[in-house]
């Protein structure tokens, strides 16, 4: 039912898994085996002396005539990173890059300022490579919301920065009323308890922000991405995490003059801690 497919006799089935077999055996069955021996290429390390140590396959066993053709694979499409020398001015799919923290594990603003640094950018984002949710273990638009504040003056005003009406629009206008509303007002305890939690919600974002920006990145990734939801995918998560050393993430970042910037995926190495 996972595939949407519709019941049929047995009979039925029976004919169609025995068309299925000849084909596992025959060309199924080379595939994979051509496969395997691009793998042990790599394996073998192979790749260090270049692309043309791997081929492509072409078969067509439908034929009956035995053909099969071998022939270089054509060379990767360079991806642009809008940047200018002496930093890369392009990429492929298969570059990475490769940072190895299994002595001494970076911290998530160690990362972004590495990337930072050794690029000439401003990191927007640091997130799961591949992953189409909105996620990061770093988010530049939830730094800034570190220079947020709610004040409370001493004649009763409030003085909030503009930042926070983006993410609390409700709190808008009980700041205008406190401003208005005399100080014997018996009203002014209603709005002031409104802007005192929004208060207190912001301060606990910043509190968030930070123990996961000074903490390690696995540590921030496994925080990010680990589903929240008990059973299989959470225990699938797990246990990859637990057998894998590394992990593969993307960058969102701009230059000086807001130009945007594509560099190659980050493969992060760790010294894996069991959670």
């Amino acid at each position: 039912w996972n595939y949407d497919i519709k019941p049929s006799a047995r009979h039925t089935v029976k004919v169609t898994a025995g068309r299925i077999i000849p084909a596992l055996a025959t060309t199924t069955a080379m595939v994979c085996g051509l496969v395997d021996i691009e793998f042990c290429k790599l394996v073998l390390g192979l790749q260090s002396q270049g692309s043309d140590k791997f081929l492509n396959s072409n078969i067509n066993l439908a034929a009956g005539s035995g053909n099969f053709t071998t022939f270089a694979p054509d060379p990767p499409v360079p991806i642009s990173t809008g940047l200018e020398s002496p930093q890369p001015k392009s990429f492929t799919s298969w570059d990475k890059i490769e940072i190895s923290c299994k002595a001494n594990e970076l911290s998530v603003e160690q990362l972004a300022q590495y990337v930072s640094r050794t690029f000439g950018v401003s990191v927007d984002r640091i997130f799961l490579h591949g992953d189409t949710e909105d996620k990061a273990i770093f988010n530049e638009m939830d730094k800034s919301k570190l220079d947020w504040a709610i004040d409370f003056a001493e004649d009763g005003k409030v003085s909030v920065s503009d930042g926070v009406f983006t993410q609390w629009p409700q709190v808008r206008m009980a700041v205008q009323m406190l401003g208005r509303l005399p100080p014997t007002s018996g009203q002014r305890a209603i709005f002031k308890s409104q802007v005192e939690k929004v208060k207190v919600a912001l301060d606990q974002t910043k509190e968030s922000f930070m123990k996961k920006f000074t903490g390690k990145v696995s540590d921030a990734y496994h925080q990010v991405y680990r589903p929240l939801e008990e059973g299989e995918k959470q225990d699938y998560f797990d246990s990859v995490f637990e057998a894998r050393d590394y992990v593969t993430f993307g960058i969102d970042c701009h230059t000086q003059s807001k130009e945007d910037i594509t560099l190659p995926p980050i493969k992060y190495i760790f010294s894996h801690t069991k959670k």
